[in-house]
C-alpha cells in the first residue's frame, strides 16, 4: 500500500474539469517510438452525445497529442498494455484488421496504465500493430469508457458516437471482423 501511495503521489497532477487532461511521456522520451506509425493531426470538433471523452492523450510514437472527442469513425480503438496477456493473444487479429480494412476503418491503440512505455513500443512493433497509439498511463479514460482493465475495444461511428464497447479479449479474427461489420457497417 505504501508503494501505491508513493506512485500516486509522484504522478502528474490532473486538471480539475476533465477537458484537457494529459497522461504519460512524450514520444521523444521513449526509446524506439519513431518506429511506430505517427499520430495524425486531427481537426478540432465539438464533442458529441455518446462520444469519446473530452481528454487529450500523447502519442506513443511521433506526432501530436490527440483529443479523443475530435475523433470520428469508422474507428476501432483498442485499449491494451504490454503486460496484458490477453492483449498479446488478440494482437494478431488487430494487426490483420489494420491490413485488410485500410482505407475503410481507422484503428487507434491506447496503451493503458503501462509503467514501461519502452516495452509498449516493443510490443506494438513486434506485433506489427501498424496504426497510431496513444498513452494513457494515468487512466484518464477509465471512467468515461468504464475500463476495468485491458483489453477493451470501442467502435466509433462516422458521427463520433461510441456505438459498441467490447470488453475482454477477441478469440478469433471472425469475431472482430463481424463486430466491425455489424457495429460500423464496414465490409471488405
Amino acid at each position: 500500500m505504501v508503494v501505491l501511495g508513493l506512485l500516486v503521489a509522484c504522478g502528474p497532477e490532473q486538471a480539475g474539469n476533465g477537458t484537457d487532461q494529459q497522461a504519460g511521456p512524450t514520444s521523444s522520451s521513449v526509446e524506439g517510438a519513431g518506429q511506430l506509425k505517427p499520430c495524425p493531426a486531427t481537426p478540432s470538433r465539438p464533442p458529441v452525445t455518446n462520444g469519446l471523452p473530452d481528454v487529450s492523450l500523447p502519442c506513443l510514437g511521433d506526432g501530436p497529442d490527440i483529443r479523443l472527442a475530435d475523433l470520428r469513425g469508422p474507428l476501432v480503438i483498442n485499449v491494451w498494455a504490454q503486460w496484458c496477456g490477453p492483449c498479446r493473444e488478440e494482437a494478431p487479429f488487430l494487426a490483420e484488421l489494420a491490413k485488410k480494412a485500410s482505407g475503410k476503418v481507422q484503428l487507434l491503440g491506447i496503451d493503458y496504465a503501462d509503467p514501461r512505455p519502452e516495452l509498449a513500443v516493443k510490443f506494438a512493433t513486434e506485433h506489427q500493430l501498424a496504426y497510431p497509439h496513444l498513452v494513457d498511463s494515468d487512466k484518464v479514460t477509465q471512467q468515461a469508457l468504464k475500463i476495468g482493465g485491458p483489453p477493451l475495444t470501442a467502435f466509433v461511428d462516422k458521427s463520433g458516437a461510441v456505438v459498441h464497447v467490447h470488453r475482454g479479449v477477441f478469440t478469433s479474427q471472425d469475431q472482430l471482423d463481424e463486430l466491425v461489420k455489424d457495429k460500423l457497417g464496414v465490409t471488405w
